[in-house]
């Protein structure tokens, strides 16, 4: 038996009134999805506890079988891990995104929050800022470290694990100063250096460069997701599976390491719409004939778009990952003869109208080659939500798919 899981983070949504009230799920031509989800059985589940935060590091915790609220120390931790870093017993590592702010204000506490990407910066032009930051604001016990596009991450010794950041992408078009660490309580460090990154990357030659090319600049540090070192029981003894994952992203590709799962690094994987979908698929097939008997393929495209409130290419990234990853790799298990399930659902939701994640169960359906069924016409929130069938755990959901 294999087991194929597909990710589309993000790709829930809600009724858009721009698609006449459709969500981008039900417009989108996925007829791969579709003919799957009918012969499949489906439904709706909660993949993050009702008092943790929609995230997609409590989120892919959850639907790789790991209980968030055991489990989840924080979303920089994993993607420390996933970036070579060896964390000490007092190290915290904490999420650094390379933003932008407006700058017409003149107290940093007066500006806004346009983008929490800077228009999905390179990895080449952050690496630069990082640096930058680095050797501007040194400290003994902590360092930036460089990650992809505008994700990063700062080690801090001795800093707290447990401090309540906001998340840059809840904010977008607001006043940072309602959303800044405060110094009555404990913030005051964290603040002080957010406040000197801005110095140092505004008018840095990268964003001077940046703004010349009509991109927005990242001119601004913002921290949020603390954590420790993160432990997870190994994948293959909890199920007897040798396991991959495949994903651009830091934090997916740190849960599976910490699982002791294989992790594959795929050339032009991005995080965003531009990104290598065929390379994906390729990486998927590749790793079922190099023995793995369960391929976790997450995608990032939807959720960015989602972020960022573009609904059309939101529409064309579902579309991408339906025809060049779902398709050549059930194409491929089918061609092999083995028997074979396939998992397909969205982490959590990122709805348009909000621009950032929600906490609604997610529709999914789950294919068994054996043994087809009578499932929904057509994969969508509101088809897998009529059926009925919904799972309150979403760390349950595979155990309904692995066979021990």
């Amino acid at each position: 038996m294999k087991y194929f899981v597909l990710i589309p983070d993000g790709m829930a949504d809600r009724p858009c009134p721009e698609l006449g009230g459709k969500t981008p799920m039900e417009v989108a031509d996925k007829k791969h999805m579709d003919a799957l989800a009918s012969l499949s059985v489906g439904g709706t589940a909660m993949n993050v506890p009702a008092h943790m935060v929609p995230e997609s590091d409590t989120a892919n915790l959850a639907i790789l079988s790991y209980d968030p609220a055991v489990y989840s120390k924080g979303r920089s931790p994993l993607e420390a891990v996933s970036m070579g870093l060896t964390l000490g017993e007092n190290d915290t590592a904490i999420r650094c995104n390379v933003v932008t702010l407006s700058e017409e204000e003149e107290n940093y506490e007066d500006r806004h929050m346009l983008d929490h990407s800077a228009d999905e910066i390179t990895t080449e032009e952050a690496a630069e800022l990082i640096k930058a930051l680095n050797e501007a604001l040194p400290m003994a016990g902590r360092k930036l470290h460089t990650g992809i596009s505008y994700r990063h991450c700062l080690v801090w010794e001795n800093a707290d694990d447990r401090y309540d950041f906001d998340r840059p992408h809840d904010i977008i078009g607001q006043r940072i100063g309602d959303h800044l660490p405060k110094e009555e309580n404990g913030g005051g460090e964290f603040l002080a250096f957010m406040k000197a990154g801005y110095d140092v990357l505004n008018h840095h030659p990268v964003n001077e460069e940046r703004r010349r090319r009509g991109l927005r600049p990242a001119n601004s540090p913002w921290l949020w997701s603390p954590g420790k070192k993160p432990a997870l029981p190994s994948f293959t003894e909890k199920w007897g599976v040798k396991g991959t994952v495949i994903s651009a992203v830091d934090l997916i590709k740190g849960i599976g390491l910490c699982a002791g799962m294989e992790v594959v690094n795929v050339e032009g994987a991005t995080g965003n719409y531009h990104t290598s979908y065929e390379n994906k698929a390729n990486a998927a097939i590749s790793a079922f004939e190099n023995g793995s008997d369960f391929v976790y393929v997450h995608v990032e495209a939807p959720d960015e778009c989602g972020h960022r409130g573009e609904l059309d290419v939101k529409v064309k990234a579902i579309e991408k990952i339906d025809a060049l990853i779902l398709a050549p790799v059930l194409a491929y298990l089918k061609e092999r003869g083995e028997d074979f399930k396939i998992l397909v659902l969205p982490d959590h939701p990122t709805p348009i109208e909000i621009r950032t994640h929600s906490h609604e169960a997610v529709p999914f359906f789950l294919y068994d080659s054996r043994k087809e069924v009578s499932g929904m016409k057509k994969f969508s929130e509101a088809n897998a939500g009529a059926l009925n069938n919904y799972i309150a755990d979403g760390s349950t959901l595979l155990g309904y798919m692995i066979e021990k």
